[in-house]
Parts: C-alpha cells; structure tokens; sequence
C-alpha cells in the first residue's frame, strides 16, 4: 500500500485528518507502506491482502474494536481486501456465512429499527413538552400583561381620587376660614351693641339684647346664653365683655325667679 491509498483508508474509517496525517508518517518511517503518490485504492481495487491485515491497521490508528469490525466487514464487501484471514476463527470478527460478510445481519438492522424508532417517540414526546411549555409561557406573559394594565387604570383612578379629595379639602379649608371670619364679625358686633346699651340703659334687659319690649323672659335668657357662648374666654372672645353680660345675665335670671 502506498501513502494515498492508506490515508484515504483511514479518512474512510472515520480518522480525522490530523491523526491519519501523523499516522501514515508513522506508518512510512517504520516500513508498513510505502511512498508512491497518485495512486488512489479505487483505481488499484484491493489494496489490503487479508482482514486480519485490516484489523491490525484500524488498531494501530486508535479505531475501536465495534467500529473495525463494521468497517472490515464494509470493506471486504466493497473489494477493497482480497482474502479473508484467519482472526474470525479466534475473535469472531469476521463470521464464515458470505452474507454475513456483505451485510450486517437481520438481527442488528431490526435492533437499529427498533432504537431509531424510540428515538422518534422520544423527539415526539419532547416536540410536545416544548409546546406546552411555550403555550404555558404564552398564557402566563398573557395574564402579565392583563394585570399590568388593570393595575394602570386603578393607579389612574386613584389619582382622579387623590386630585378631586385634595379640591374638596381646599374648598373646606376655605369655607371654615369665610365661617371664622363671618363668625367673629358677629362676635363684635354683639359686642359693641350690648356695650353700647348696657352703657345707656342698664336695667332695660330687652333693649340691651336687641330685642322687642315685649319678649318674653324665655327669649331674653335665651339671648343671653348665647352671648355668654360666643363671648366666653375659652371661645376666644372678650373677658371683659363676658363679665358684663354674666352679671346682667344673672340679675335678669334672679329677678324673674323673685316675680
């Protein structure tokens, strides 16, 4: 065998090319082949003698055993060794039927048929875990997005809320402020005409308070209570005033109890 023939018999095998490269090196230093180029083994026909040459071949450039032996016998078929050796009868490499020799037999194809087959069922059953998979990733980015935009919208109502909460607590402050004011323009103006009554006439009670002649003690006293009310110090009004209005108040409430 010359280097061309060899190297393409170890591509053939499976070889890679970096190590039927140092092997055919090898090979040439140690005498096994020799060098003549331009020779391919498909032009020469048999290029190995017998299969136990085949054997030791394979082994020596590092091809396992299982894969030799479909390799020889591939090969055997195909013409490329001329005779067959004597290992089959010690190692069964290579069996004695002829049809065994050019083609691996029923028992290994139906095996190879049966492995591909739950190959198949096993790609199946994985195709359908992937969709499912995909679906249940479909169906939850779903619910994902449906919960982000209804979390949008309540976010957005309640600040709607939070806006129109915040205008009503201006238009109250503003309102209590107005009633404060209303409320203490009243206080004086009590004030200063109970003064100015009180000044001129101190027993005519009815006249004090702004009321008519002919108002009942009832009406008086009722009066009088709500000037003490708004005039008292704790409510922020006058203690002078008070004082003054408490003293009438108490005359006027014992008068009646004398009558």
């Amino acid at each position: 065998m010359n280097t061309d023939q060899v190297f393409e018999l170890l591509q053939d095998a499976g070889v890679s090319e970096s190590t039927s490269i140092q092997t055919v090196r090898r090979w040439l230093r140690e005498g096994k082949i020799k060098y003549e180029g331009g020779k391919r083994s498909r032009e020469t026909g048999c290029i190995i003698d017998d299969t136990d040459q085949a054997f030791d071949l394979l082994k020596d450039a590092g091809v396992s055993e299982s894969i030799s032996n479909q390799i020889v016998r591939r090969w055997l078929h195909e013409g490329r060794i001329k005779h067959e050796g004597n290992r089959n009868k010690k190692t069964d490499y290579i069996v004695d039927d002829i049809t065994s020799k050019l083609f691996i037999d029923d028992r290994t194809n139906q095996n190879m048929d049966e492995m591909i087959h739950r190959l198949k069922l096993k790609i199946q059953a994985q195709d359908k875990h992937i969709e499912g998979m995909e679906e249940l990733h479909e169906n939850a980015k779903r619910r994902l997005i449906e919960q982000r935009d209804k979390l949008k919208k309540e976010v957005a109502i309640s600040h709607n809320k939070e806006i129109k909460l915040q205008s009503e607590i201006k238009n109250l402050v503003k309102q209590n402020i107005e009633l404060r004011n209303e409320l203490k323009k009243l206080k004086e103006s009590k004030g200063d005409h109970y003064t100015l009554t009180s000044s001129t006439q101190s027993n005519n009670y009815s006249k004090k308070l702004g009321l008519s002649k002919m108002a009942s003690n009832k009406e008086v006293l009722a009066e009088y209570k709500g000037l003490l009310k708004i005039t008292h110090p704790d409510q922020g009004g006058n203690a002078k005033l008070f004082h003054y209005i408490k003293t009438d108040y108490d005359n006027f409430r014992n008068s009646t109890k004398d009558k």
